[in-house]
């Protein structure tokens, strides 16, 4: 098993503990800080598979958080960690051709994110992504993979818990 399955692995862990009301959002996010800090592998600068792709999605979106929670949020490190995030989403979405790809807004309770925060579902890869990207929106309506239609959440409770 490579680096990158084991923190998956790791990460499937933390979630369910989540799920399990076994730690908080806080503790899950700096849990999973940790995991990705600790690894013996930084982020690709080639993503050639989709793998490497959601590993370096969940590498920034995790420095995202903790800059968005250090800084009160809005800083220029968050923000470049989530453009680092939505590159690695662009790489994953290339890489699978919009194939068996959903996406649609999502219901929130922040009126800032209200009409702007979106969910991709990589369906072969039981995988979950967001964005605000207008670049990556496009895309995804170009490909006819986005929805136009608010939903909720496949993780509902997750997003719309504050940390």
């Amino acid at each position: 098993m490579n680096e990158i399955q084991k923190y998956f692995r790791y990460r499937q862990a933390l979630i369910e503990q989540y799920i399990r009301g076994d730690m908080t959002k806080s503790e899950y996010l700096s849990r999973n800080l940790d995991a990705v800090l600790s690894l013996n592998i930084r982020p690709f600068k080639l993503i050639d598979t989709v793998e490497k792709g959601l590993f370096n999605y969940q590498y920034y979106n995790a420095l995202a958080k903790e800059a968005g929670i250090e800084a009160g949020r809005h800083t220029g490190e968050t923000e470049l960690y989530y453009r680092e995030k939505d590159r690695a989403t662009a790489q994953i979405l290339k890489l699978l051709d919009y194939e068996n790809v959903s996406a649609y807004f999502i219901k929130v309770r922040s009126k800032y994110l209200k009409g702007k925060i979106y969910e991709i579902i990589l369906d072969d890869y039981n995988a979950i992504m967001h964005s605000k990207n207008k670049y990556l929106l496009e895309k995804l309506q170009r490909a006819g993979v986005f929805r136009d239609q608010t939903m909720v959440s496949v993780i509902d409770g997750y997003i719309n818990q504050r940390y």
